[in-house]
């Protein structure tokens, strides 16, 4: 195998996917027989990260750690077997030669130290979405995985899905035409479980004793310092600028995975955003109830250039002529509008994909299938994972794929931050060219006693 470049080229960061259909190859240091099982530890196990266990448990579960043990108690029964720890780098100090590949399903904010640990010491990693917190700690885990040469996958699950893959094929098959325009949106943060009822407020005031089976330093990780209290833990850390990445960084690894991938759209050049923000000490603590943030993307080859629109908070964009009087538009979805038409579809990995108005998708001839399949599609994206981690050959959405397409995700929350400004961006200096605020939320600062 020839040897590959440890440092992302010019090229590949300008063009964003680095190889969206066929990802690099890494051969990993022990080849895995195709009936040999590997050792998984999983790390923040009592939400997300059970539901990636399950879809791994024909493996050997051998640690679990979590920094809330009560929280997490149901799956460390489930796995009785798997020695359990509070701090992840207690376990991977102890368990670490038995320890093949690592499951990670934390807050957003501590996805990046964690994961970077875990390539480190040469352990396959599958993290959750958003890859990371900020735009830096992905492009560095991207380059770590890189160099350390380990199987990755990002748990956007619907990059493995059947639907994303016909998708893919009509674009190229010129269903629609060439595609000048894309309406994504998602009705989170108001109208969307997991966080529908969180309360857009500023930091709170009281300060209750923490739970005596929570290590909230370390539930902190590298984010500054606050007192503990429940709106954060177990789930509405999501809506905080400082643990979670907002409503477009929870879904838009989902809802803008199949626009990212089918046309090529690598980094935009600029990026602007609208909220409903307006009380300061509102504003420097929480997310926006409702965006709208609006990315160009350049020509790409013969692709002509792109303009997305991102609406959150159940705004919707305009209703297109092509969609039949009656009919709704899904509450998570995207709109590809092309010169001979429009293609609609949901969440996940372009779920329910359809050319609009049905007479149209009905008339198409859909072409042959081109690309391969992952087996049980979206179901499978952990076992497509651990098969790469056996076999050598990149997961659906490995950190090559992944890494881009979240850097895309984090400028949109990114000029969030810095509404009602366009924002113009070099992706190769990792920079907004026109205001150098940026470069403190691009770049942040962790805690004393944390870093990549």
């Amino acid at each position: 195998m020839q040897k590959q470049n440890n440092a992302i080229s010019r090229r590949d960061v300008l063009r964003g996917t680095a190889g969206a259909v066929t990802a690099l190859t890494f051969i990993p240091g022990y080849a895995f027989g195709a009936n040999e099982r590997l050792n998984i530890a999983g790390i923040g196990v009592g939400g997300m990260g059970a539901a990636n266990l399950n879809a791994s448990s024909a493996e050997n579960i051998v640690a679990l750690c979590d920094v809330h043990p009560e929280h997490a108690a149901g799956t460390f029964k489930k796995y009785s077997k798997a020695k359990t720890y509070t701090d992840y780098r207690v376990m991977l100090d102890k368990e670490g030669k038995n320890i093949d590949a690592v499951i990670i399903a934390t807050p957003d904010h501590t996805h990046a130290v964690i994961g970077m640990e875990c390539i480190r010491r040469g352990k396959h990693v599958y993290l959750q979405k958003p890859l990371a917190h900020s735009i830096s700690e992905v492009r560095a885990l991207t380059e770590a995985a890189r160099k350390h040469k380990v199987q990755t996958q990002m748990g956007n699950q619907g990059h493995s899905s059947d639907a994303i893959r016909m998708l893919y094929e009509w674009i190229q098959d010129g269903a629609i035409g060439p595609v000048r325009e894309v309406y994504a949106w998602s009705d989170r943060p108001v109208g969307g479980d997991p966080w529908s009822d969180f309360p857009i407020m500023a930091r709170p005031k009281e300060r209750p004793p923490v739970p005596e089976t929570l290590a909230w330093d370390l539930w902190l990780g590298p984010a500054a310092y606050r007192p503990y209290h429940p709106i954060y833990h177990p789930m509405s850390w999501r809506g905080f600028w400082d643990f979670g990445t907002g409503a477009l960084g929870d879904m838009g690894c989902h809802i803008l995975d199949p626009a990212f991938w089918v046309l090529d759209l690598g980094h935009p050049e600029r990026v602007e955003a609208v909220t409903t923000h307006y009380i300061p000490e509102v504003a420097a603590e929480t997310y926006p109830r409702a965006s709208v943030v609006r990315y160009e993307f350049p020509a790409r080859g013969d692709k002509p250039p792109v303009k997305l629109t991102w609406f959150d908070g159940r705004l919707l964009p305009p209703r297109p002529k092509a969609l039949e009087p009656g009919r709704k538009l899904p509450g998570n979805g995207a709109l590809l509008i092309g010169d001979k038409g429009t293609i609609m579809h949901g969440s996940h990995g372009a779920g329910g994909v359809r050319i609009i108005p049905e007479t149209q998708m009905k008339a198409y001839r859909r072409p042959a299938k081109s690309l391969p399949r992952v087996k049980d599609g979206s179901g499978g994206h952990e076992r497509d994972w651990i098969r790469a981690c056996k076999d050598g050959k990149s997961a659906s959405s490995s950190f090559e794929y992944g890494g881009p397409l979240t850097e895309m995700v984090l400028l949109g929350v990114l000029a969030m931050r810095l509404k009602d400004t366009t924002l113009e961006w070099d992706p190769v200096n990792m920079k907004v060219t026109n205001n150098d605020e940026a470069d403190k939320y691009i770049r942040p600062v962790f805690r004393d006693g944390w870093t990549l």
